[in-house]
Formats: structure tokens, C-alpha cells, sequence
């Protein structure tokens, strides 16, 4: 899933460094955290993989004191079919539960169908930063939800 959102926005070095090998150890290390506060979701489609989440403590200060949506991807076969729409819900329900009041995500300029759905989803574009990324600087904007009452209303 990566690699198809990523392909045009990312250096192809970070594309060649980035391999599933690599990202399936990095996985394997955050899922091996046990780490309070933050929510890993999986969705499936007939027994496939269609889409993930995560979400929990912000990792950089332009988040302020919201949650941060670290990923948030969905399969290409997988899209339009609501699963962005509920794993973004569904994560916003557990930030709550954490305590959160407000939910923020980076996203990669350029990525236009991300931006759209964020937008479509309530968020509110507040800004820019830099993402010093482990292979790769990105420039990003970032997007807000202040009350995720707003996002809890499409729950389904």
C-alpha cells in the first residue's frame, strides 16, 4: 500500500530503501511495544487485507496536544468502499476513549487523494512542516479535527 500512494511523491531512493522486508521489520518492532494510548486497526475484505490505522501520542509539537494519526492507508482495489471513512472513525472513538478531545495527521503534499478525503472527513488544514522521516524529508500539511464529536457522528 506504500509503495502505490508513494511511488510519485517519494525519491526513488526511499522507494529502492523502503522494501516490504524493511517495513515488515519496523511492524513487527511497534507492534512488539506495549505501548498504552494508541490503536492499531485492520481491516479485511474477504480474508484480504483492504486497509490499517494507527493512531496515538503525537510525535511532533506541531500536533500540539492532539492524537496523531500516524498512517491511515487502504488498498487500491479497497477504495471507495468506506473503509478510510470507518478506520478513521473508529480511531477517533479510541482517541477519545485515551483522553484525546483532538486528532491531527501530517499528509505528503501532492497527495490529492488524501487531501480530499481529509477534507471530506471535517479536517481542517492548519499548516505545514517538514517530516525528517527515517529515508526521506517530506513536506506535509497537517490536518485537525478539534472535536472529534464531528468524526464520531459518521460512526456507522
Amino acid at each position: 500500500m506504500w509503495r502505490a500512494t508513494y511511488r510519485r511523491l517519494a525519491p526513488e531512493s526511499a522507494c529502492r530503501t523502503l522494501t516490504e522486508q524493511v517495513r515488515l521489520s519496523r511492524w513487527q518492532d511497534m507492534l512488539a511495544l506495549e505501548t498504552r494510548g494508541r490503536s492499531i486497526l485492520v481491516a479485511e475484505v474477504d480474508g484480504n487485507l483492504a486497509g490499517f490505522g494507527f493512531a496515538g501520542a503525537a510525535s511532533h509539537a506541531i500536533f500540539q496536544n492532539r492524537a496523531e494519526v500516524k498512517f491511515l492507508y487502504v488498498g487500491t482495489d479497497y477504495k471507495r468502499m468506506g473503509i478510510g471513512r470507518i478506520l478513521l472513525v473508529k480511531l477517533a472513538r479510541d482517541m477519545v476513549d485515551f483522553g484525546y478531545s483532538g486528532m491531527a495527521l501530517g499528509v505528503v503534499i501532492g497527495n490529492d487523494p488524501a487531501i480530499g478525503f481529509y477534507e471530506a472527513m471535517g479536517g481542517r488544514r492548519v499548516g505545514h512542516y517538514t517530516d525528517p522521516g527515517p529515508i526521506w524529508r517530506s513536506e506535509n500539511f497537517v490536518y485537525v479535527w478539534d472535536d472529534l464529536r464531528a468524526l464520531l457522528a459518521l460512526e456507522t
